[in-house]
This record gives C-alpha cells, sequence and structure tokens, in this order.
C-alpha cells in the first residue's frame, strides 16, 4: 500500500553540507549566519530589515509588543487561522476581535470588519492564509480611516503577492515562519520585517533578553525574551532562501495538478481558489468536502486507513473551549469560518509528488467519498 504523509520538508545534500559546516565552526549562536539570514531574506520580501526569531509565535509576540499593544487595547483579526495568530494578543494583555472570512480566499472579509471599530480597536492583525494573501485594498483603507495599525501575519504565505506588491510590505511589521511544512523551512523559526528603523532594533533587543544593542555591555534596557534563531537554523534558512523561487514554482504546478483532477467533481469537493489579483504560493492545499451527508471527519479516517495522510484544516479557534469559556463565544458567530472548519481538510501537499501521485489521491478521495459519504 503506497503511503502519503500530510508534508515533509524539502532538504538537499546542500543543506547537510553547510548545516555541517557550521557545526564544525563551533559557533552555533549569535553569529554571521543569522546577519546574513536577515540580510538577505529583507532583500527578497522588500523590506529595510528583518529579524530573525526562534518561531513564528515569536515574532508575533515581539510584533505586538513592538505596536506598543497592550492591556485593555482589541485587536482585530480571523477566527479562521493558527491559533498562534489570536493566542499573541492575549500574550501582551490585548483582546482578539474576530471577523469572519470571505468564502473564496479564506482570509478576513474587509467587507464585516467596520463594524466591530470600537474606541478600544488599535490595530488589524491581517492572516495571509494557506499562502494566499489577504485583501489588503480594504484593510489599509479601514486602517488609515481609523488610525489603526497594521500587523502581518504572513507565516503560511512567503512570497505571495497580493495586485503585485509582496505580503509583509504592507503593515507596519510583518512576521513569516519556517516549520518544516513550510515553503522554506529553518527547523523552527520565523523573520520579522519592517521598514522602521524604531521597530526592528525593538525585536532584535526582545528577542535577546532585552540587551541592548552594543553586545560587549551585558545591559539589558528592558524585559525581554529567549527568542533567538542559532546559526544552524539560519544556514538552513539561508540554503532554502536560493532556492525559495523555484521550490514554490514545484508547489503551484502540484496545486494545479490537484485543481485540474478536482474540477470535474466541484458539486462534490470544492478545490481552493484564488482571487484575480493574488499570487499564491501554497502552503498547503485545502479542499471543503461539500453535501452535508459527507462526514469529513470519517473520510479523514477512512483516506488515513489506505495510506493518505489528511487533517482537518482548520480549527475555528472561537469554537476552543479556552476561547469560549474566557469570551463567551458561541457557534453560529462566524458562519463561513465554522463551515470551512468543519468541512475542510488538508491532502497531502509537498515537493516530490509527482502527477500521478495526484491523480491517486484524488481518486482515493473521491471513492472514499461517494462509497461512505451516507
Amino acid at each position: 500500500m503506497k503511503r502519503y504523509p500530510l508534508a515533509k520538508p524539502y532538504i538537499t545534500k546542500t543543506e547537510e553540507k553547510e548545516v555541517v559546516e557550521v557545526l564544525r565552526s563551533g559557533n552555533l549562536s549569535l553569529g554571521p549566519k543569522v546577519q546574513e539570514f536577515e540580510k538577505q531574506f529583507a532583500k527578497k520580501i522588500g523590506t529595510k530589515y528583518a529579524c530573525a526569531v526562534s518561531s513564528g509565535t515569536a515574532g508575533l509576540h515581539l510584533a505586538m509588543l513592538a505596536a506598543g499593544i497592550g492591556t485593555g487595547d482589541e485587536i482585530i483579526t480571523t477566527p479562521f487561522s493558527f491559533v498562534a495568530s489570536a493566542n499573541c494578543i492575549l500574550y501582551v494583555g490585548a483582546t482578539p476581535v474576530f471577523v469572519d472570512i470571505d468564502p473564496l480566499t479564506y482570509n478576513i472579509d474587509p467587507k464585516k470588519i467596520e463594524a466591530k471599530i470600537t474606541n478600544k480597536t488599535k490595530a488589524i492583525l491581517a492572516v495571509h492564509i494557506f499562502g494566499q494573501p489577504a485583501d489588503m485594498d480594504g484593510i489599509m483603507r479601514l486602517a488609515k480611516k481609523y488610525k489603526l495599525k497594521v500587523i502581518e501575519d504572513a507565516c503560511e504565505s512567503i512570497s505571495a503577492t497580493y495586485k503585485k506588491r509582496a505580503v509583509g510590505t504592507f503593515g507596519e511589521s510583518a512576521v513569516f515562519a519556517f516549520y518544516p511544512n513550510k515553503q522554506m523551512t529553518t527547523g523552527e523559526g520565523g523573520m520579522i520585517v519592517t521598514n522602521s528603523k524604531k521597530i526592528h532594533e525593538l525585536c532584535c533587543s526582545l528577542r535577546n533578553q532585552g540587551r541592548t544593542k552594543d553586545m560587549q555591555q551585558l545591559d539589558h534596557a528592558r524585559l525581554g525574551y529567549n527568542y533567538r534563531m542559532n546559526e544552524i537554523s539560519a544556514t538552513l534558512g539561508l540554503s532554502q532562501l536560493q532556492k525559495l523561487d523555484s521550490m514554490i514554482a514545484q508547489r503551484q504546478k502540484i496545486a494545479g495538478w490537484y485543481t485540474k483532477y478536482l474540477a470535474e467533481f466541484h458539486d462534490v469537493v470544492q478545490a481552493p481558489r484564488v482571487a484575480a489579483h493574488n499570487t499564491h504560493t501554497w502552503f498547503v492545499y485545502v479542499v471543503k468536502i461539500l453535501g452535508k451527508k459527507v462526514k469529513r471527519d470519517g473520510v479523514i479516517k477512512r483516506l488515513n486507513a489506505v495510506g493518505i495522510s489528511t487533517k482537518p484544516y482548520l480549527p475555528a479557534i472561537h469554537l476552543f473551549d479556552f476561547y469560549k469559556k474566557k469570551f463567551g463565544h458561541r457557534a453560529g458567530d462566524y458562519p463561513v469560518a465554522e463551515s470551512m472548519s468543519q468541512r475542510s481538510l488538508a491532502l497531502p501537499f509537498y515537493i516530490g509528488l509527482q502527477e500521478k501521485d495526484v491523480t491517486y489521491i484524488v481518486n482515493k478521495l473521491l471513492t472514499v467519498i461517494k462509497t461512505y459519504g451516507t
């Protein structure tokens, strides 16, 4: 029986060689590789500065602190995301205010944001989900009207563009992540990008226990964290960054195969759709199972039984027990997000899949739905 994992990183002999060289150097932290990775990453995204951190979650936390967000503030964001995007708001004592999503892109719906703005609203955290940009024109228009800050959670969408402009270049800061299932990986790691020297210097201090810029002086100017990226991760990141365009092109090809072979069955499975003005860089390939009689969780169970790993993507944040107890959220609050949460699943998606693999996975998916769907 063929077995397909949900995801796996694309690591070559080049990465292995360069990581070994760093290990042998004895310089494993606070070294030149992190600085070079930051420089090359900022150049790739199109920002003045980049600050490497230990994870995307760490980056979001520091972006909130750097924006001056704190107790009593409200931050508008989406309930259809990985939980870290909402958790980082709680880390600083602020309150996440959810807004339902666009059924096309699965990103926050700007048309529904204005009704949620109050005198406590301080920022919009725009999440670019699954590799597809949010509607930044609508978000930036509201931010300007109400004098709100914009922070971009671009953890899943490196190199994606909205109207030919790269995600990560709209807000006062943005965060990218490099977990092994992302478009590029450093094992664990993240990057904060910004055009503000002040924000950059503050984030670089906060990631390193609040130390001052002069590393020779053990002066801690503020409360900080151990959110540093190590030299091994940065070396891996440099190698991955060099072939990022090629890796994304391969992911786009695989996504194209899935979309082609699912097109005939649009009444059974809704394939992801790309807005006309977006460039999608495909973190995952998520489909929506249609028809109320088809049990999504049953489909996942039966696909796993035949060697095809799938997973719900993503649970709605506001319906996690912790969020329901803390904020009183209920089913029905955000119907579009909830529908996606209840009916969506991610299919195997990684470099190395061939067209024959995609056709096999699609055929198995459709067979399971037809056989066990009612």
